[in-house]
């Protein structure tokens, strides 16, 4: 049967639907579904088999564009109907004109980001929405594309900020933030539909709320600061009684982000925090325009150590920004070594087009780049392995991600120390009772007996 006989004999139309880049783009790939979903079509899973694609693209740096230009070459070669939404839509290409079109002008539409309107509109344009649509069938969470025991909460978008090295926002726009209500209820519904963990993200977590003065909105017939802090707070009490955990992502180190430390103290969230610092020296974050000094952070990470002892810091940086004398790299390696950062990434410095930091002088030829970045990582993994041993003995709560067979044979899971994805991973070892069993999504105890690279070794218990 051919797409049009079958749309005539009234199947739902399918939408195939590919989603690239960071877990902003995912969420806002999650909206559409939801929204396609709730108006009654299905999703198919080929290009060929679909009466349209739709595909949501990276286009932060080069390697990510070259992906998302590739997969819409393939997806209108193996179907010919394709939308085209997220960042690299956004982009300008050669002369000012839209970079998808000019590379696929045979697409039937583009959007930036966070559109899910506008794509559906595309949608409706293309393939004529369903009639009937069973709404009642969508769950109240939404169509969510992370395995069903954790989740993404984003809370914001866009950014204020103008970091020499990202054109974020000039894709995504200033800040945005979601009203307090709005993200609370919807924390809401995934801890009730069995969500296990709950991870906040946004482009600066930390300043949300500041582009409406942190006004007072209402949740539940309260009174809620649209702020972090209190966010944070009442995302805690929605997961206690689910035995739930709540991590954050993407927190710049404002003086402010100290309030958020007795909680995690407390357990009312884990004590892990994903902080952004992308180099240590000064002048280096200067040319960065990044909006947290380096000066003060060896201060402030001890200061959130001894708050709460068993805090896990994570982080980014870049090697070889133009610019970078050996001795400002050196200053780097330094501040690992004594900043000890639990779980840490490094991306050799890429020009981006549109970055303002391309126009700096010093640019540092490639294997430089490289190199510094691999001098990097073989500190950043041996501090990481430092801290891994540290753990060694310990009794931890592990939530399973795998248990082939309910994990007769072990399975695979994390601590608090792991977010899904970027982090490490407990392979966890067969259970020594007969009786005991591993379930995806249900948390465990584990003596942690040893580490294997990146990831702990734990033993149920």
């Amino acid at each position: 049967m051919t797409q049009d006989s079958a749309l005539a004999a009234g199947a739902a139309p399918r939408i195939g639907f590919v989603s690239l880049g960071c877990p902003k783009a995912l969420t806002d790939s999650e909206l559409i579904l939801t929204q396609l979903s709730a108006e009654g079509y299905a999703t198919s899973k080929s290009f060929a088999g679909a009466d349209l694609v739709i595909v949501n693209t990276c286009g932060f740096i080069d390697d990510a564009v070259k992906e998302s230009l590739d997969t819409i070459g393939e997806a209108l070669a193996e179907n010919g109907r394709v939308i085209v939404t997220g960042c690299l839509g956004a982009k300008a290409g050669e002369g000012g004109g839209n970079l998808v079109r000019q590379m696929h002008p045979s697409v039937l539409a583009v959007t930036g980001p966070h559109a899910t309107q506008e794509v559906m509109d595309a949608v409706h344009l293309h393939v004529p929405k369903p009639h009937d649509p069973f709404v009642d069938l969508v769950p109240a969470y939404g169509v969510k594309l992370t395995p069903r025991h954790y989740a993404y909460l984003k809370i914001s978008e866009g950014c204020n900020h103008r970091c020499s090295f990202c054109i974020i926002p000039s894709m995504r726009g200033d800040l945005v933030s979601r009203p307090i209500g709005d993200v609370l209820n919807e924390a809401r519904a995934l801890f009730e539909s069995g969500v296990k963990e709950l991870l906040v993200i946004s482009q600066d977590t930390s300043a949300y709320g500041v582009d409406v003065k942190y006004r007072t909105g209402f949740w539940d017939g309260r009174p809620v600061k649209t702020r972090m802090t209190e966010l944070v707070d009442k995302l805690g009490e929605l997961a206690e009684p689910h035995g739930a955990w709540v991590r954050l992502h993407y927190v710049y180190p404002y003086p402010h982000v100290d309030e958020i430390l007795p909680l995690m103290a407390g357990g009312r969230v884990l004590p892990y925090l994903d902080v952004p610092f992308q180099h240590s020296h000064p002048d280096v974050l200067r040319r960065m325009k990044r909006p947290a000094s380096g000066e003060r952070n060896l201060e402030r990470l001890a200061k959130w150590r001894e708050a709460c002892p068993q805090i896990v810091v994570r982080s980014t940086f870049i090697a070889g920004f133009p610019g970078e004398t050996e001795a400002e790299f050196e200053h780097l390696l330094d501040f690992m070594r004594e900043a000890r950062i639990d779980r840490a990434g490094c991306f050799a410095y890429s020009p981006v087009e549109g970055a303002t930091a391309n126009a700096l002088p010093g640019a540092l030829p490639a294997d430089v780049r490289e190199e510094r970045r691999a001098r990097f990582m073989a500190v950043a993994e041996e501090v990481s392995a430092a801290k891994l041993l540290e753990r060694v003995g310990a009794d931890m709560q592990v939530l399973v991600d795998h248990a082939p067979a309910l994990g007769k044979k072990g399975g695979r899971g994390r601590s608090y120390a792991d977010a899904p994805e970027i982090d490490g991973v407990v392979q966890l070892l067969p259970p020594l009772k007969a009786s005991k069993t591993l379930k995806v999504g249900e948390f465990t105890r584990a003596r942690i007996v040893g580490t294997q690279g990146h990831d702990l070794v734990g033993q149920p218990l």
